[in-house]
């Protein structure tokens, strides 16, 4: 028998599988294409239904004829809110809390991930895992003792109590995710400003922050979100409407027992909603790079 034979016949059943292949990704990616859709149309009912209920009026909220769809769009529950003076002092009792933290939450992050990621010493390896151990960590075990610590510093029903107990759950893995990207840069550039008679904070601030500023990104946005979106801590620790945040004030002021003010709820929510929509919206790449670096950093 010919090598041409051999070859003819070795060729043939490589030929048949390459249907097979394809068929199989093709049908791999229809089934991920169904399995995202109803995934996205099951987290996307809520803010639709939310988002419908706002702009309702209370008598067609009562009336449950169509919870899907309203007859008249009215905006009436979004210009109360806004106009709302308590509503007001929330927003700006957040907007206020979370850049502080999310400042402070950095400036530790990005220390405390360069040391541990290129300031290599006993037990640094051991010392990062223990620092994302923090972070799994539930808030519901944690604002027992947190609790009583503030009471010791006569800080309960003061918004600036959050400002020390925020930094909890935000710096751990702020600084998880700073490990990954800092650990990812070539060591060929610390011993480059090592001999030009760089300092460590040099490196830092002129290479380091730079190189890795979609992580930094990454977690800044992750601090921010948990700063903004964080219900257990300000429940707990603030009772007076004039120290709460959004999330314990739209509760509280708008919840009287078992009348609920759906219309204005809905409303509240969304506008509520819309800050970290926004920025989800416009850093999303630069929040995914972040992750990935983080996550896939061995």
């Amino acid at each position: 028998m010919s090598s041409a034979t051999l070859a003819a016949g070795a060729a043939a059943p490589r030929r048949g599988r390459r249907p097979s292949i394809a068929r199989e990704r093709r049908w791999a990616l229809w089934t991920s294409y169904i399995a995202l859709a109803i995934f996205a149309v099951g987290f996307l009912i809520p803010p639709y239904f939310e988002l419908v209920t706002s702009l309702k009026t209370s008598q067609e909220i009562g009336a449950g004829t169509d919870p899907w769809f309203t007859q008249h769009l009215f905006f009436g529950n979004y210009t109360s809110i806004i106009h709302n003076p308590q509503f007001q002092i929330f927003f700006l009792n957040s907007v206020k809390l979370t850049i502080v933290v999310v400042c402070v939450t950095m400036v530790i992050s990005v220390l405390a991930a360069y040391a541990l990621a290129r300031m290599r010493f006993f037990g640094s390896q051991m010392f990062a895992t223990g620092v994302f151990l923090t972070y799994l960590v539930p808030e519901s075990l944690l604002f027992i003792p947190l609790f009583k610590e503030l009471a010791n510093l006569h800080l309960i029903n003061n918004t600036w109590a959050l400002a020390f107990v925020w930094p909890t759950l935000s710096v751990p893995f702020c600084t998880w995710i700073l490990i990954g990207y800092f650990g990812s840069i070539p060591k060929e550039l610390d011993e480059a400003a090592m001999i030009d008679g760089a300092s460590h904070l040099q490196m830092l601030w002129k290479i380091f922050i730079p190189v890795a500023m979609p992580g930094i990104i990454a977690a800044t946005i992750f601090a921010f979100t948990v700063c903004w979106g964080d219900f257990l801590y300000p429940l707990a620790f603030l009772f007076t409407s004039k120290q709460m945040v959004l999330t314990a004030g739209i509760v509280s002021t708008l919840i009287h027992g078992d009348v609920l003010d759906w219309g204005h709820i809905m409303a509240a929510n969304i506008l509520a909603s819309a800050p970290p929509i926004l920025i989800y919206a416009f850093l999303m790449d630069y929040y995914i790079a972040g992750l990935t670096a983080g996550a896939t950093k061995g």
